[in-house]
């Protein structure tokens, strides 16, 4: 492990927990303001009113420490970041404070997900200096942005192994005061690792037997009884169910898809998901879904609902479908701009108790309810007047609950001798006026920034939801989002911004927007049929494979070759809280490569898996979502055209068949009127004699890159399809 300049044991991450409190962020339009009173971000604007003279990232801030010889403290967050505002609080409203670290450092404030090609640069650092990472980061390098000290949560003073703010401004000033060459010696060290990491990675070119193994490792971790691949903390990360879910498709092996369906109804049970308003929170910290981190990320709607949505088309069960629905009014309801676009995140925090927002003591909710209401509510989300959650730190009682489902609808019919309907209508009732007293409390902040990528991935989700159910309502919340992309998201030269800032100055887009924009208009696409969602689509790979692609090394660069540039020009492929931009690609490649027949992009996405094979296969799971890409790559695949009648019965009951029906490698193309045919023509060439045979609806299916005899039936065309 690489060390700071102060050695080692000053890394500590503390650990978050739900019962902590914080006292919210200083927003008095009457304190003196900083550097950052002209940033839209809604994170660095909680920093307004700080004492700590904070500045943008910007040329004026390292001008700054150039001129006056000072270091640069960099502190990189988010809004909903609990310890964020912990360490705000603490520290950066606190006058001494902020009076040392304005005499020693140049400060800058950085939002992560403004930024992400900053912090990723910088969390790598942080990462070999100190084998750990998470936000608030914090760095201080020199006025030429090189590193030599690494945090994340700092205390106001030193505490255990812990250096605390105070003590590190002194430490740093003696540092950059008399030990310059010690200072000199970190920064080498860390280019040097840098530039280490640039190196040549690639490998070689793996298989199906690469998903094989990475579907072993999840069954290893697998939690038998609740669900997940972990113990404590526990989270969601549903690109792993998708992958499990394209291996049992495959194989046929039934365990996958027994991991994926208790994994979803056991935290559609848990708190983890908010029983009464819908949508899921951040995490659990607990190894059974119970006790959540009650942040709501835009991020993880998307990746749910996904999984929600696949795991529908393969059982038909209705808790499934039904919980795509709640997932999507939540989202409606609570994060869905005027506009169209989506916000990205709710605080975990309001009045400054992590949690008061959703959380529940027995005698609110006996006050509230009928006692009928209330005798079924206190069985079903298991109420108790001690609280069904300890406090973390000390185990103690907290008297309140998290709703989370504990007994069902017919042991609560059985124990109460009343009717199934009878339950199902008290528990309705009750849950509405829970909805409408918790309506009044104070709401978790939030943040509303519109992403490219994140509401990319929603629109992807929505669109694929919409066909799967057959549900046009969510389709149009898609194409309306896609329309503010395209409108206030993409500027005149046809390129993708990350994030518009005030008076509309945007952001570059960085390979992730692309690649989740990029998933969604392929979703589009074979939810509406409209060609100019495959038309974009082209347009935007072409455009990413210009000017993200490693020409030396295979896969794609973070930041275009315009961008920024910064201590690295990163390649991310570990599939974390969302997957990485790489792994998007590469299943966008494939897929686009087979709807248009372009054996190019095929290439281009066999080069990325081998570019990342050798960290691939050092830990196949940490790469789930690359994985569901070479599935589709190397698996059995279907290429559908559609040729007919634009409304003809028969036509539309092939749609509704390949929507409804769990074929996860397959593409669709339709040919139903005029538009769509010369589009498709011109894109996908190879679709030109695709035409209705005999005048009737008629579907051109080949398999393996081999084509089968066009057909008229409907089942003929899914026996063709392995779904007969």
């Amino acid at each position: 492990m690489m060390r700071s300049v102060l050695g080692s044991r000053c890394f500590t991450i503390v650990k978050t927990g739900a019962a902590y409190a914080h006292v919210g962020i200083q927003m008095n339009s009457d304190l003196k303001k900083n550097h950052l009173q002209d940033e839209s971000s809604p994170y660095l604007r909680q920093h307004v009113h700080n004492p700590v003279d904070w500045y943008p990232w910007g040329e004026e801030a390292f001008e700054k420490a150039r001129t006056e010889n000072k270091p640069v403290f960099l502190s990189i967050g988010y809004s909903t970041c609990h310890w964020c505002h912990v360490m705000a609080h603490e520290s950066f409203e606190d006058h001494e404070v902020a009076e040392k670290m304005n005499d020693v450092f140049v400060n800058i404030k950085v939002d992560r997900e403004e930024r992400p090609d900053i912090d990723g640069v910088y969390m790598h650092v942080a990462q070999m200096m100190t084998s750990r990472g998470g936000w608030p980061l914090t760095i201080i390098m020199t006025p030429e942005k090189e590193p030599f000290f690494a945090a994340t949560y700092l205390p106001k003073k030193t505490r255990y192994n812990s250096i605390g703010l105070l003590d590190l401004t002194d430490r740093i000033r003696d540092l950059w005061m008399k030990e310059q060459e010690n200072i000199k010696e970190v920064v080498g060290r860390v280019r040097d690792a840098l530039s280490g990491t640039s190196g040549d990675r690639s490998g070689e070119q793996l298989d199906l037997a690469a998903v094989d193994a990475g579907v072993g490792e999840l069954s290893r971790r697998y939690d038998e009884v609740r669900g997940g691949f972990s113990n404590a903390p526990k989270f969601p990360t549903p690109h792993n169910l998708l992958l499990l879910m394209r291996h049992w498709k495959r194989t046929g092996n039934e365990r996958s898809l027994d991991m994926v369906l208790n994994t979803l109804r056991e935290m559609r049970k848990g708190g983890i998901y908010d029983q009464i308003g819908y949508g899921f929170h951040r995490y659990s910290t607990d190894a059974a879904w119970l006790l959540p981190h009650f942040e709501k990320m835009l991020y993880d709607q998307a990746g749910l609902m996904m999984a929600y949505t696949e795991a529908f088309q393969i059982t038909r069960e209705a808790i499934f479908a039904d919980t795509v629905r709640e997932i999507k009014e939540y989202v409606v309801r609570d994060l869905l701009g005027p506009d169209g676009a989506f916000y990205s995140a709710e605080d975990a925090d309001s009045e400054g108790v992590e949690g008061k927002f959703y959380v529940w003591a027995l005698d609110e909710i006996s006050d509230l309810l009928s006692n009928e209401e209330f005798q079924v509510i206190t069985m079903h989300y298991d109420i108790e007047a001690e609280g069904n959650f300890k406090e973390e730190a000390t185990g103690e009682p907290t008297r309140l609950n998290v709703l989370h489902e504990a007994a069902s609808i017919q042991d609560i019919s059985d124990s109460l001798g009343i009717e199934q309907k009878e339950v199902l209508s008290l528990i309705a009732s009750a849950g509405a006026k829970l909805q409408e007293r918790r309506g009044k409390r104070v709401r978790p902040s939030r943040d509303e920034k519109i992403l490219a990528d994140w509401n990319g991935f929603m629109i992807a989700a929505l669109a694929k939801a919409g066909a799967a159910l057959g549900d046009s309502a969510f389709t149009d919340l898609a194409e309306r989002a896609m329309e503010y992309l395209n409108d206030r998201l993409t500027n005149q030269d046809g390129r993708l911004l990350h994030y518009v800032k005030q008076d509309n100055v945007g952001i570059p887009g960085f390979l992730d927007d692309y690649a989740y924009v990029l998933w969604a208009l392929v979703e589009l696409y074979e939810s509406t049929f409209r060609p100019k969602y495959l038309e974009d689509a082209k347009k935007l790979i072409d455009h990413v494979i210009s000017h993200f692609w490693d020409s030396r090394q295979g896969g794609f660069f973070f930041t275009s070759d315009d961008s920024e540039e910064l201590l690295a020009r990163r390649r991310e492929v570990y599939d974390g809280a969302i997957p990485s931009g790489n792994s998007v690609t590469m299943y966008n490649l494939v897929r686009m490569a087979r709807l248009l027949g372009d054996p190019e992009m095929e290439n281009k996405a066999w080069e990325t898996v081998k570019a990342f094979s050798r960290e691939i296969v050092e830990m196949h799971s940490a790469y789930s979502m690359m994985l569901v890409g070479l599935e589709f790559a190397a698996g059995t695949t279907f290429e559908v055209v559609l040729a007919g009648h634009e409304g003809n019965e028969e036509l539309n009951e092939m749609i509704d068949a390949l929507r409804s029906r769990y074929i996860p490698n397959k593409v669709v193309i339709l040919r139903a009127n005029k538009e769509q045919s010369a589009a498709t023509t011109r894109l996908a060439s190879y679709t030109k004699y695709h035409t209705p045979l005999n005048g009737r609806a008629t579907a051109h299916v080949c398999v393996d890159h081999n084509c089968r005899l066009p057909t008229n039936e409907l089942a003929e065309m899914l026996k063709t399809l392995g779904e007969e």
